[in-house]
Formats: structure tokens, C-alpha cells, sequence
């Protein structure tokens, strides 16, 4: 768990794949790696998500996760995958156990600072900001006033834009999801500019600027 947690603050940053189109599904992820991510997420509703976790997670270099971990099942069928971090809608307390009975980062999606301190306190080392509200860097900055523990990680409604705003408010890490992953240019296959916006998406949240 420790050196998943080192992996993911130095990078900083995850493109989060969720898609109802198979073929685009490599692709698309391949393009994002290739962008310069070196967190990827594939979600378990996206057809094949078992089978890209299991190819992504081959590359050593590469830290790979599964998302819309909804039951203790479905953590158990993506670590079998190879996925090395758990992402959830929600937070159920049964999978966060089985998470750190594994030893396992489960990430579970939380909205309010009472369910984040409860997920905290039930042993989730990540809580994922879950729908992202329209004030988010100030939203995470004023949770994190009273909790400076919390490791907080927003995904829904990060944008190229706003990104850089989140981390200086004090975020863990961000993700980005239909705004890397456009549905349109996975339909359309055009993952040139997608592997364009994956390496603008890194550069904006590195360490060093």
C-alpha cells in the first residue's frame, strides 16, 4: 500500500477511462500512457475493463487501477486483474475493510467532510471527491481547514483548466475522465488528439512548475 500511495503522490494525476465503445477501449488507453500518464483507470462498467487492467498492469511502469468498485467481488475480480488501487462511487464499509485486510488502496467516493472523515476513520488512505461540485478547489481547500489529514482526490469535474487549481488547494491528486477521454473522439477513433491532451494534461499538474 505504501508504495502505491509514493507512486500516486509523485504523480500526481490518473486518466480515468470509463467508455461504451470496445474498440476504443486499448486504444484510447494506450494513447494516454503514451500522452505521458503513468496512473491509468479503467472503470469495471467499460466493456473488456478485466482484460485492458491486465494488459496495462504488464507494463512495470505503469500504475494501474480499477473504478466502479462497487462490492467486495469486484475488488477481488480487479486485483485479480492486476489493478494495484480500488475507485468507488460510494463508500461501502464492507469494501474498504476488505481493502485494508489486503492491503489493497481503496479509494471510495465521498461528496460531504462527514462521509470523508468516516471513510478516513474506517481505513480508506485516499477519498475521492464524488460528484465534483462546481466550487471545487474551494471546496477542498475548506474541508482540508479542519482535516489537513485527508488525502483527497477529486475526479468529476477536473478539467485541463481547473486542475492546477486543485492541487494548490491543497488536493492529493486528480483525475481526469470525459474531459481526456471525449466521447466523441472515442467514437470517432481520433486518438491523436487525445494522446494531445493526455500530454498537456500532465504537464499542467507536474511537480516542478
Amino acid at each position: 500500500m505504501d508504495e502505491t500511495l509514493d507512486f500516486l503522490a509523485a504523480e500526481r494525476c490518473s486518466a480515468i477511462l470509463r467508455t461504451h465503445h470496445p474498440r476504443a477501449v486499448l486504444p484510447a488507453l494506450r494513447a494516454a500512457i503514451e500522452g505521458g500518464f503513468k496512473v491509468v483507470e479503467c472503470t469495471l462498467n467499460t466493456p473488456g475493463a478485466l482484460g485492458a487492467i491486465e494488459e496495462c498492469a504488464a507494463n512495470p511502469d505503469l500504475l494501474v487501477g480499477a473504478g466502479t468498485v462497487l462490492s467486495v467481488e469486484d475488488a477481488r475480480m480487479a486485483t485479480g486483474a492486476g489493478a494495484r488501487f480500488l475507485v468507488s462511487p460510494v463508500c461501502d464499509p464492507d469494501v474498504i475493510a476488505w481493502g485494508v485486510e489486503n492491503d489493497i488502496v481503496i479509494i471510495p467516493g465521498t461528496y460531504t467532510p462527514t462521509e470523508m472523515l468516516r471513510a478516513h476513520r474506517l481505513g480508506a488512505p485516499i477519498v475521492k471527491l464524488f460528484p465534483g461540485p462546481p466550487n471545487g478547489p474551494d471546496f477542498v481547500r475548506a474541508v482540508r481547514g479542519p482535516m489537513p489529514f485527508l488525502r483527497i482526490f477529486p475526479t468529476s469535474g477536473v478539467t485541463l483548466e481547473n486542475a492546477r487549481e486543485f492541487l494548490d488547494a491543497g488536493a492529493f491528486g486528480v483525475g481526469f475522465v470525459n474531459c481526456l477521454f471525449q466521447p466523441d473522439d472515442l467514437a470517432g477513433e481520433r486518438f491523436d488528439l487525445l494522446r494531445e491532451r493526455a500530454a498537456r494534461m500532465v504537464a499542467c499538474t507536474a511537480s516542478d512548475i
